[in-house]
């Protein structure tokens, strides 16, 4: 593919973010720099992956860690298609009107799942606005298609809002995941400019009902930095999330993925990223990932294990007091 042929795919996958004037991002630093991807086994995952036609988050959204991940055949699958109904302004997936839903993807979803050998795995989608649930019940099927074909691994989703529609949430929450993962992604000063169509506390109530229904589910939320915010802005959402008794938070750098993108206004070093996880551990977080490289997919399975084990010391501290 050509210069000018790439510049076109990126202008078709989004229409919406023409019109801003170009920003570029500037030289990364050293630390946020990673290998290509290759070797044999990310051959592996990725043939997987095309024979199951598999859309992945890993590829969509451009994740610097796809090397490593599939490497280890670690694949956070995306379900739903690869056209999103939303134009966050952080986003590299692509933005416009989605087609039909695939019946048979839960069931292939969960096939690939098998042939991995995956112990955990992530499920997020692209947001279904166009759809009467948002995409709900496709997110129940893709569980079961998973359980069914892979009992023994345990199952991350990674929804969207559902439009902040309470019955869609408990439908999803009824499928009972083992983590209930959503990013909220900026603090609320900048969520109408960098996510649009969300809202801040949409975000935080829908985590809060995942407990409120079943506190046995672990919840899980993600924070970029570098767009803008405060380190008391990081704070004060830290506080919110602990509110809604959020488990587990993830803290990586923004990563511009075009100059038509939101601009990287910092850059995040991995000295300050150990502060913001000593500021996370004094919230309360039962478990913190923190460093340039984040991403809320990253390391999911190990994490998992550390979070089952984080809530196991927590409630043998409890009945000891």
């Amino acid at each position: 593919m050509t210069y000018n042929e790439k510049l076109l795919d990126k202008a078709k996958r989004h229409p919406e973010k023409q019109k801003n004037p170009d920003r570029p991002a500037g030289r990364k630093p050293d630390w946020i720099r990673v290998p290509a991807p290759q070797g044999k086994i990310y051959g592996e995952t990725k043939d997987i992956v095309r024979k199951q036609k598999l859309n992945t988050v890993c590829e969509e959204a451009g994740c610097p860690n796809v090397g490593e991940c599939w490497q280890h055949k670690h694949a956070a699958f995306m379900i739903m298609g690869e056209v999103c109904t939303r134009a966050c302004a952080f986003c590299n997936v692509a933005t416009g009107k989605p087609g039909a839903l695939d019946p048979l993807e839960p069931l292939r979803i969960g096939v690939a799942v098998k042939q991995m050998g995956l112990k955990h795995v992530v499920v997020t989608a692209v947001d279904r606005d166009d759809l009467p649930d948002s995409g709900a019940e496709h997110f129940v099927k893709t569980v079961q298609g998973i359980r069914m074909k892979s009992p023994e691994t345990t199952v991350e989703i990674f929804p969207g809002d559902f439009g902040g529609n309470q019955s869609d949430w408990d439908t999803v929450i009824g499928s009972r995941p083992d983590v209930f993962n959503h990013n909220i992604e900026t603090v609320a000063r900048l969520h109408p400019t960098i996510r649009p169509g969300a809202r801040y506390f949409r975000s935080l109530r829908m985590l809060q009902r995942v407990k409120d229904v079943d506190p046995s589910i672990f919840t899980k939320s993600g924070l970029m930095v570098g767009l803008g915010e405060t380190m008391e802005e990081i704070s004060q959402m830290m506080d919110d999330m602990r509110a809604a008794d959020i488990d587990f938070i993830t803290i990586g750098q923004y990563l511009q993925p075009t100059p038509k993108h939101a601009p990287v206004m910092k850059w995040w070093s991995p000295e300050e990223f150990e502060e913001l996880a000593k500021l996370a551990k004094r919230k309360g977080f039962l478990m913190i990932s923190a460093s340039p490289l984040t991403r809320s997919s990253h390391h999911a399975g190990d994490d998992f294990a550390k979070l089952k084990a984080a809530r196991e010391a927590q409630l043998a501290n409890r009945a000891a007091e």
